[in-house]
């Protein structure tokens, strides 16, 4: 069945099931199992005019479609990617795929990131999220070795030509000790002019408490969020997430802090991965796992089957009240060598490795609403009465159908209109990364 949107004003999507999770309001009683709601939603001028009990309202006359049943979902929100690596695969693949050749292959990479490579790259990312029904994204950017000048520019563009389109996020991305220097200190006030958020990579050692409090002053004298990168490996003695944690209590912050990866927690001693859950807890710390890539990199040697899934504690983090989110990270790049910007993809493999089912709860979050507000856009990831139709339309009825196929008929609505889901072709990136 291909879902035919009315062109009039306004309409009704009839028949539509929405998981329980995104409806705030609490008379909402779900009618299946799996926490799915039956509801008809008006759309009007752009907005969510109405929303009530499938077959209970008086439509006058308006023109509606049919959803018969297919699920209905806000559009994503993908808190953790890094568009400028992005689609470097076929000129530098991942000889072994260990983390270490990543890191050592993108650093020789990084002599191609100039304006245009960086710029086609960065719009090909951007098309591939937007047709999936993406409308908000953070990416890291690389910014030492004299990469921010030239990330930055480009970034700063692309956020100004899709403001119509997706709400752009910088963090800048860094090794801690950069924080510490008066180069540091000059990006920080770069990113402040973007509108962005100071992140970067700690590392154990003993400068460690030293460096989150020189990043933590930084950002709370711009009253900018912090976006870190911790603890990416099994080493159970990495554990710079906790640090992170005990210097966020002492020194306090305005704006959102959000670590990812934190696989090691995964694989520390339960009683010290409690207790850093705590921590984490307590300091009001988001965190954002990014399940495909850690999946790819982690537990690799040659020759031998990982032993371990290489996310971290997923569900006891959520259990511990933190907030947890899903996102891509990379794509196509020597960190992973898969992915199109798909949300939808990330969540149904998340799924499958972390057992985010039997219940799915309020798991949707994960891409939708969790992720926003870490972001601080608290009006995304909602289906309310009031807010833009920004929606994605799934004929699939149930989670097991939604998440068994990948769902390329979807319709995206941007403020009550169906976009053109449309995909870029592949060919749009064969002058900027072909092998040279």
């Amino acid at each position: 069945m291909v879902l035919s949107i009315p062109d009039s004003d306004p309409y009704w999507l009839l028949n539509a099931q929405v998981p329980h999770c995104f409806l705030d309001e609490d008379q909402w009683r779900p009618r299946t199992a799996e926490n799915l709601v039956l509801v008809d939603v008006q759309i009007a001028a752009g907005t969510i005019a109405q929303i009530m009990p499938a077959g209970t309202g008086d439509i006058q006359g308006q023109p509606g479609v049919d959803l018969r049943q297919g699920q209905v979902w806000p559009c994503f929100v993908d808190l953790h990617t890094h568009l400028d690596k992005g689609h470097i695969w076929n000129r530098a693949p991942n000889p072994d795929g260990t983390f270490t050749s990543a890191l050592a292959t993108v650093q020789q990479d990084a002599r191609f990131w100039q304006p245009e490579d960086l710029y086609h790259r960065m719009v090909f990312g951007l098309k591939c999220s937007y047709a999936h029904g993406t409308q908000a994204i953070r990416t890291h950017l690389d910014c030492g070795q004299g990469l921010a000048e030239v990330s930055l520019d480009v970034f700063q563009e692309l956020q100004q030509q899709w403001a119509d389109r997706l709400t752009l996020q910088a963090v800048c991305l860094v090794p801690l000790d950069y924080f510490l220097t008066p180069a540091g200190e000059k990006l920080a006030d770069r990113i402040a002019d973007l509108g962005g958020v100071l992140g970067g990579l700690p590392l154990m050692g003993p400068d460690l408490d030293r460096q989150l409090e020189r990043v933590f002053a930084l950002a709370r004298e711009r009253n900018l969020g912090l976006d870190f990168h911790v603890d990416e490996s099994n080493n159970p003695q990495d554990r710079t997430l906790r640090a992170v944690a005990d210097v966020a209590l002492r020194h306090p912050i305005a704006g959102e802090i959000v670590c990812g990866h934190a696989c090691s927690l995964a694989v520390q001693p339960p009683v010290e991965a409690a207790a850093t859950i705590a921590r984490v807890g307590e300091a009001g710390i988001g965190i954002v796992s990014l399940p495909l890539c850690n999946l790819f990199l982690q537990d690799r040697q040659l020759g031998r089957t990982p032993r371990w899934r290489g996310v971290t504690m997923l569900q006891e983090l959520k259990a511990g009240g933190v907030p947890v989110a899903l996102a891509s990270d990379n794509c196509r790049d020597p960190f992973y060598g898969f992915g199109d910007h798909d949300l939808l993809e990330v969540f149904t493999r998340s799924v499958q490795i972390a057992h985010l089912d039997q219940p799915y709860g309020d798991w949707p979050h994960a891409i939708t609403r969790t992720p926003a507000e870490l972001m601080g856009l608290p009006d995304l990831g909602r289906i309310r009465v009031g807010l833009a139709a920004d929606l994605i339309l799934f004929q699939a009825r149930y989670f097991s159908e939604l998440l068994s196929r990948p769902q390329a008929d979807r319709v995206v609505l941007r403020r009550g209109r169906p976009i053109d889901t449309t995909l870029p072709d592949y060919a749009e990136l064969d002058p900027w990364v072909i092998p040279r």
